[in-house]
């Protein structure tokens, strides 16, 4: 059985990696947009053109599911690609985990691409889940940029920026942009003490599994991972291996649980005054 996971860029690695970790046994198809990256600042017509066309060579490959582990690609065209496949194909996107944020969070930061922060979509999810929590919106402009490249300075930067620009009483912070888990340790540092990072990768994972009826683990085989790039036959890119889980995935084998960024990541909380 073969699962498209479709991305500008490497904001598809965690999820790659949590189906990787709980369904090795799936064939993989990452189909990344390197000629077009990133998403996260182009136009709806654009995002949509392009995550049509990976979509469809997908199909023409064989995929019996699509997921869009990207947060850009979900708010901007997520209804007409499920209008377009579905049911025949079924569609899994990708939102901020906005939900369980609220659930135990007391002030809200999302951070997000450009796109996704300024878009209806994200509106209507706090609307619909921040339980009248205050949520604050924070763009991170060239963090994803910065993560696909590996440029660890830029990205610093980046999220020295988005940090400051984090409300002081936002104790919760929703990732929501795929790229930016694979940075995580680095936004906890830049964060107070005791705050608490949402991710969403692990949840879409399932979700997919459930659609394909696949809820038992079995580790009876190992699956391909085949990558397209821009529409050709290629590899993961070299920059991929700058993270964990894009070096588990390069060594094809079953990704390991400690490696992946779980659903709720908390950083320490300060030592009490004595």
């Amino acid at each position: 059985m073969t699962v498209a996971l479709i991305d500008s860029g490497f904001g598809l690695l965690s999820t790659t990696g949590w189906l990787r970790h709980l369904a090795p046994e799936l064939d993989l198809l990452l189909l990344l947009d390197p000629d077009g990256a990133p998403w996260g600042s182009r136009t709806a017509s654009f995002v949509t053109d392009r995550l049509f066309t990976a979509a469809q060579l997908a199909v023409q490959r064989g995929a019996e599911a699509i997921v869009v582990p990207c947060n850009t690609a979900t708010v901007t065209a997520i209804d007409a690609l499920r209008e377009r496949f579905e049911p025949r194909v079924p569609v899994i996107g990708t939102v901020p985990a906005v939900k369980s944020a609220a659930a135990i969070g007391q002030g809200i930061a999302v951070w997000a691409t450009v796109r996704t922060t300024s878009s209806d979509y994200q509106d209507r999810l706090i609307a619909d889940y921040a339980n009248g929590r205050p949520v604050a919106r924070v763009a991170c402009p060239g963090l994803a940029e910065a993560i696909d490249h590996g440029d660890m300075a830029a990205a610093t930067e980046a999220i020295a920026d988005a940090a400051e620009r984090t409300p002081q009483n936002c104790d919760s912070v929703v990732l929501g942009c795929t790229h930016y888990p694979l940075v995580a340790p680095e936004i906890l540092q830049s964060l107070p003490a005791g705050t608490t990072l949402y991710d969403s990768a692990e949840a879409v994972a399932r979700q997919t599994l459930r659609r394909l009826d696949r809820t038992r683990e079995s580790h009876s085989t190992m699956g391909s991972i085949d990558v397209v790039l821009s529409g050709r036959r290629g590899n993961l890119p070299t920059g991929a291996h700058a993270y964990p889980v894009g070096r588990a995935l390069a060594a094809a084998g079953r990704v390991p649980r400690e490696i992946l960024i779980s659903a709720v990541t908390r950083s320490p909380m300060a030592a009490p005054a004595i």
